[in-house]
């Protein structure tokens, strides 16, 4: 397989601009637990960015719909392993839109990672059945649990969380405190141009949360 064959059947990779590698986008209108929490006030899919600025724009909304629609076809392990090795990266981030929609997914979502071995993958989701397949997870992949709630404190039986915390006025100052120091467990993209620069804490098995600013 080559690179234009596996993009026909994947649509191409996604690229966040403050990341260090490459990511997949689907919609995050068809999240399903996602699409409840949005509804709530204080929850953290609320206002979901997601929804917003570009993602809204019609090509990216089609291109969103199109790697959805790709994930039942039978070669899309296969071209979405090969996607990503051809990047010669050496983080992923599975869904900086969208979460998993189903067992078939996760399953597959696995199986890519294993056919990228030299690849870290970071998955977050907000889809809780997911921890009773955490332990089969191949070792390059860190699946974060979202809280959802914001401010929600870190719980669960879930080996690796994330959460999202309120801005208050200290807030950015205690994020300088914590990079000074090098105190792991608050993503720094505020006060770092909205970029990860050299942070992966997101990847990193051995930080069990880690919590991001209100957006």
């Amino acid at each position: 397989m080559n690179t234009a064959e596996a993009i026909k059947i994947t649509h191409t990779l996604s690229k966040p601009s403050k990341m260090p590698g490459f990511s997949i986008g689907i919609p995050a209108k068809e999240c399903k637990t996602g699409a409840k929490l949005r509804k709530v006030k204080g929850s953290v899919c609320y206002g979901c960015y997601a929804l917003k600025g570009c993602y809204v724009f019609p090509d990216v909304q089609a291109a969103q719909y199109k790697r959805l629609r790709a994930i039942k076809k039978k070669k899309w392990i296969d071209a979405m392993a090969h996607q990503i090795n051809s990047k010669k990266v050496k983080y992923f981030r599975w869904h900086d839109s969208g979460d998993v929609q189903n067992l078939e997914h996760l399953n597959k979502i696995y199986e890519v990672c294993k056919l990228s071995p030299t690849v870290k993958h970071w998955m977050p989701t907000r889809e809780a059945w997911i921890s009773d397949h955490v332990t089969r997870a191949p070792d390059n992949l860190i699946i974060r649990f979202s809280m959802p709630m914001v401010d929600q404190v870190a719980a669960g039986s879930w080996p690796n969380t994330s959460t999202v915390e309120t801005k208050s006025f200290f807030w950015k100052a205690q994020l300088w405190f914590n990079k000074i120091f090098k105190i792991t467990g608050k993503c720094f993209t505020p006060i770092q141009g909205n970029k990860c620069l050299d942070c992966r804490a997101c990847w990193n098995h051995n930080i069990k949360n880690v919590a991001y600013g209100k957006h």
